[in-house]
């Protein structure tokens, strides 16, 4: 990256840049000889479990599990995944995915577990031999959570799991999901629980693999009198739509890193472009119009790191809930790095919309993350909420 002045920020400290300089000469070695010489989406499944394992094997997976588990850290530090989403995405949309879902898809097990099924899953994460997945939206409930229609009605020492779940990340290739179900003990948001699901449990199985516009493993997942031990339940029962938003509170911050990063690349390279590129005899970026499209873009690329490394240095020093600080920082973050890579792809030109540069893969990498975890929406309600709630007397509360 051009820039990497921000790691001086009063936000980090010496790990912190220790681990960005690992990373980045990592990414410049192995990853990039990765993909020099493997064509990702020839073998989508494959390329994803080289990739976690090779994460794994650099040790950059041990950041999404506390120590006691085999992590870095004794609890997650949201700074380092912020700062390994942001460097991932930079070189390979692929290579974010696959570790922003060892986090996202251990977090609630991380949160809520029992240390027993602590035991049983985090190590592999931590070592990139165990896929993880997170299983919440579904077909008729996407960002309307207290919507979920899948049942786990207890029997004994077992839940028994009816209902389907689509979009899943990791879908057919991961090893377990966090699935969320309504088990009843209100009405609403008030009703859900979580569970862990082994992938290989009878009863459970991909009906659909998705194909969207940036190539990710994405399915469509059935579940049909999926019996799984009560012990797999994660926390209490009625708890499951605080632990998802617990769990969002954490990794919604890194969303807006990956797409910070996908903005760093794409303002390199339409930096580069400006200067290898001539017209009407002179450099690109001579032209005043030009100038005030990088300009724009440099505001909005320090702007969107100014907010996501507030809401993850707010999170790592205490604060209980980042929900506000995190929703703004996805939001932004998300909603200019779409500006930021469409302005790329304009100072290139027709190059720009070819594919196989990387302007263009860009493009179309950046779209999901203004709709996955809170789609841009929902995230100015939950920011507006937040700003009500902040404003009423002391002692008041208003509507969540």
């Amino acid at each position: 990256m051009a820039d990497m002045t921000f790691l001086s920020w009063p936000f980090f400290e010496e790990h912190h840049r220790v681990l960005s300089a690992k990373l980045i000469d990592w990414c410049e070695t192995d990853l990039t000889s990765f993909l020099a010489t493997n064509d990702p989406h020839a073998d989508l499944d494959g390329s994803c479990r080289t990739l976690l394992s090779m994460l794994g094997d650099a040790g950059f997976t041990r950041y999404a599990v506390p120590k006691a588990y085999g992590g870095i850290h004794e609890t997650l530090d949201v700074r380092s995944l912020c700062l390994i989403r942001m460097t991932l995405a930079y070189y390979s949309g692929l290579a974010d995915f696959m570790f922003a879902m060892q986090g996202l898809g251990s977090g609630t097990i991380t949160l809520k577990a029992s240390d027993a099924i602590k035991q049983r899953y985090l190590p592999g994460v931590a070592e990139g031999r165990l896929c993880a997945a997170f299983a919440l939206t579904e077909p008729e409930s996407g960002s309307d959570v207290a919507k979920t229609r899948m049942t786990a009605d207890r029997t004994g020492d077992a839940f028994i799991l009816n209902g389907s779940k689509t979009f899943i990340s990791n879908g057919g290739i991961a090893d377990q999901y966090v699935v969320f179900a309504r088990t009843g003990e209100g009405d609403g948001a008030r009703g859900l629980s979580a569970f862990v699901v082994d992938a290989d449990t009878p009863g459970l199985r991909v009906t659909k693999r998705i194909d969207v516009i940036a190539p990710h493993p994405l399915a469509t997942l059935e579940f049909s009198e999926c019996r799984v031990p009560a012990t797999n339940q994660l926390g209490e029962g009625g708890d499951g739509f605080k632990a998802a938003m617990a769990t969002l509170d954490i990794f919604r911050s890194t969303v807006g890193a990956a797409a910070l990063g996908f903005a760093r690349r794409a303002l390199d390279e339409a930096t580069q472009r400006t200067r290898d590129r001539t017209l009407f005899d002179a450099p690109l970026h001579d032209l005043q119009l030009v100038q005030a499209m990088l300009g724009d873009s440099a505001l909005d690329v320090d702007a969107s790191a100014l907010l996501i490394f507030r809401a993850a240095w707010a999170k790592d020093s205490g604060q209980p809930r980042v929900t506000r600080e995190a929703a703004m920082a996805k939001l932004f973050a998300t909603d200019q790095a779409q500006k930021v890579i469409d302005r790329s792809v304009q100072i290139f030109g027709g190059m720009g919309v070819v594919r196989g540069v990387k302007v263009e893969e860009l493009y179309r990498e950046i779209r999901a993350l203004r709709i996955y975890e809170g789609a841009s929406e929902v995230q100015k309600v939950v920011i507006a909420r937040a700003h009500l709630d902040s404003s009423l007397p002391t002692g008041e509360s208003g509507k969540s």
